[in-house]
């Protein structure tokens, strides 16, 4: 019987383990060209691509002074804010833990992300004060007083995502402030 537009197509052949779909996936992709075959970078769930937790700064650099002293490189100079954000970054990369300031597993709380940001170059033990008075600022502002900000981290009712949301806040805090 010639088909004509009105007829509906034929029906999928839809296994029960959906393999008719699978197979025709596969068929379709086998008639593309390689390059389109190849796979793409990695994107996470939230839709853009993973980029390292420093990306955006640069690396701080040794200069042939600090090599021949054997000293470390000068610390990349970076604000108050921008170690915020960084410091939330390393905890959304390597993971959050309470009660301790880094695992074996390279978990941190949020003073051993501060910690990090810093091993790594980024600001002196300057900016980390003054991120931890914004910290402290933002606890205060919005009700939830506490002695430090590690107290706040290992409280039992905190979870990763409210470390993430006071970084963030104490960021923009620290931005409008021009720190």
């Amino acid at each position: 019987m010639p088909r004509t537009d009105l007829t509906p197509p034929p029906p999928h052949p839809v296994l029960p383990d959906g393999s008719g779909l699978v197979a025709e996936i596969e068929a379709y992709l086998a008639t593309l060209p390689a390059p389109a075959r190849t796979p793409g970078p990695y994107v996470c769930r939230y839709g853009s691509t993973l980029t390292p937790w420093n990306a955006g700064h640069p690396e701080p650099r040794a200069t042939l002074l600090d090599r021949a002293l054997r000293r470390p490189a000068r610390p990349v100079p970076v604000t108050a804010a921008d170690h915020l954000r960084l410091a939330s970054r390393y905890i959304g990369a390597f993971g959050w833990l309470q009660g301790a300031m880094w695992d074996g597993a390279g978990r941190v709380c949020l003073l051993g992300a501060q910690a990090a940001v810093l091993a790594h170059g980024y600001g002196t033990p300057v900016t980390v004060r003054t991120a931890r008075v914004q910290l402290m600022e933002v606890l205060h502002a919005t009700g939830r007083p506490a002695r430090s900000p590690d107290e706040f981290n290992d409280r039992p009712t905190t979870r990763e995502g409210d470390v993430h949301q006071l970084l963030d806040r104490a960021a923009a805090r620290a931005a409008r402030l021009g720190l």
